[in-house]
């Protein structure tokens, strides 16, 4: 099953790989912005495939490989049913990788940023899972967009290091002269 479940991705991954730019970014504002669903083009409740959420964004595109090797990944049977949040997760980030690969950066306002910029980095996940709790809290969900909110901070509190920021240079450089004066006198000391 697991080397089944590895196949599958990898053939999403070159699926997405091979799509054109312009319907990858579109892909990427439609995943953001819809509720996206596997095993149909649309559902009863508003969903969408990732394909129709990148044709209404923009990226008229018809590529065929792209929906099977989605609903080969994600399992899809007869019904259509809501995409699961890792698996819109894992699209997401094969959309931005192959984004990357062509050089492509976004910030949270889509304007292009420095290539590297750590800020930029953050608050563009704090958007993305502001947006998620949103869409969340919209579906019908008894827990508040607070709570999400809270929860997802809490995940960082209890993973320390995920993602360090860059020290501020003048704290930075304080503290290492701080940490010499500090190893100069215990070395000194008789």
């Amino acid at each position: 099953m697991r080397a089944r479940r590895r196949n599958q991705g990898r053939r999403l991954r070159n699926s997405v790989e091979a799509l054109p730019r312009h319907t990858k970014e579109a892909m990427l504002r439609g995943i953001e912005s819809n509720r996206i669903i596997v095993g149909a083009y649309t559902d009863k409740r508003g969903g969408v495939c990732p394909m129709l959420a990148a044709h209404r964004n923009g990226g008229r595109t018809d590529y065929a490989t792209f929906a099977r090797s989605w609903d080969a990944y994600t399992g899809a049977g007869r019904k259509a049913r809501r995409a699961s949040r890792r698996e819109v997760r894992i699209l997401h980030r094969y959309l931005e990788a192959s984004l990357a690969g062509e050089g492509w950066t976004r910030s949270t306002t889509d304007e292009p940023v420095r290539a590297g910029s750590l800020a930029e980095e953050v608050r563009a996940v704090q958007a993305a899972r502001r947006r998620l709790a949103e869409l969340d809290a919209r579906e019908g969900s008894e827990t508040t967009i607070e709570d999400i909110l809270a929860q997802a901070e809490l995940q960082d509190v209890l993973r320390p290091g995920l993602i360090e920021e860059e020290p501020d240079t003048w704290e930075h450089q304080r503290d290492e002269a701080l940490r010499a004066i500090d190893d100069a006198s215990l070395t000194s000391a008789p």
